[in-house]
């Protein structure tokens, strides 16, 4: 799986690939051309109850993902949408929190590597 994260204020970069705002509200300051993006995926972003709560609280990042997860699991056609995307080429997650750790994009790539559909063993002339 091909995934990088990046805030939305960073230089856009042909090695970027697809470029994907995982943010529910438009990042400050930024032109939508200047943001280069492929998609706007919206509905692949915490709910703005859980945005809201979170808060950027660092002290509150095991718990906001734990929530964000149980969202994304209750939203299988986003996620998908995203899978599909990453199976032919490179993406990039963009999120604009100034908080390089604990934000939505780090939450949704440690979901996706979690959650990634695992292909079954090959079998070997041994194991047969």
């Amino acid at each position: 799986m091909r995934l990088a994260i990046k805030r939305i204020y960073d230089p856009k970069e042909d090695s970027d690939g697809a470029r994907i705002l995982v943010d529910r509200i438009w990042p400050r300051g930024i032109g939508k051309d200047a943001a280069g993006l492929t998609l706007w995926l919206k509905e692949i972003a915490p709910s703005t109850a859980l945005r809201q709560w979170f808060n950027h609280d660092p002290t509150r990042w095991k718990e906001f993902c734990r929530r964000y997860h149980a969202e994304l699991d209750a939203n299988p056609a986003a996620v998908n949408a995203l899978r599909r995307l990453m199976k032919t080429k490179k993406v990039t997650l963009l999120y604009s929190a100034k908080d390089t750790e604990h934000n939505q994009a780090r939450a949704l790539a440690e979901y996706l590597h979690k959650s990634s559909p695992r292909r079954p063993a090959r079998r070997t002339a041994k194991s047969r």
